[in-house]
């Protein structure tokens, strides 16, 4: 009986189970994003997970663990090279299981697993938190009104400002007329009148 044992067993030996998790792994490590079953990906996940947050303690003796289990050369330096500096703030979870529908062959549950800090659509897709506070009804559209508001006085006083420059010249030029200036020159006529008549 198996009362309580919930290890997946892939319908296979260990030696075939350790050989293909083995390969698998360093698949993922070196390209970053395999296609696979629901249930290898399951068991793999907690068979390269470990592995990841050993490399990110750069020694022979971790560099020596890891090549126990992947037995790859190749794999461990890219590991170690490019994979831990990348997930060295992630405190585990580095892999990422997105279901793709089933397989038509046996309808078996498909899936692709990846490295979660090297997907470059979802980190480009990341937004900063905002604040996401619930406010009464009608408070963005007053704030908007408001500013739209301001925006429209300011624009308003400006152009009076500018009316006023432009309009103090032209009262200044309708002063001096040429009437104005022809009523002077009567003015000056009538008191030359004036006196000739006094003489």
């Amino acid at each position: 009986m198996r009362h309580g044992k919930k290890f997946n067993h892939l319908s296979r030996t260990k030696s075939h189970r350790k050989a293909l998790l083995s390969n698998m792994a360093c698949s993922l490590i070196e390209h970053k994003r395999i296609n696979t079953t629901v249930a290898k990906a399951k068991a793999l996940r907690g068979y390269v997970e470990p592995l990841i947050t050993k490399s990110k303690n750069d020694t022979t003796h971790s560099r020596r663990v890891v090549f126990s289990y992947l037995n790859n050369k190749l794999a461990v330096a890219e590991l170690f090279r490019d994979v831990a500096p990348k997930v060295g703030d992630r405190p585990g979870g580095y892999t990422r299981i997105i279901k793709t529908g089933n397989r038509l062959g046996d309808n078996a549950e498909m899936c692709m697993m990846e490295l979660v800090d090297f997907n470059e659509v979802y980190i480009t897709e990341e937004k900063k938190p905002t604040k996401k506070r619930r406010r009464r009804r009608g408070g963005g559209k007053s704030s908007s009104s408001q500013d739209a508001k301001t925006v429209q006085e300011e624009t308003s006083s400006e152009q009076k400002a500018s009316d006023e420059q432009v309009e103090a010249p032209k009262k200044e030029a309708k002063k001096e007329t040429p009437k104005a200036e022809e009523k002077k020159v009567d003015d000056k006529g009538d008191q030359k009148e004036g006196e000739e008549k006094k003489d």
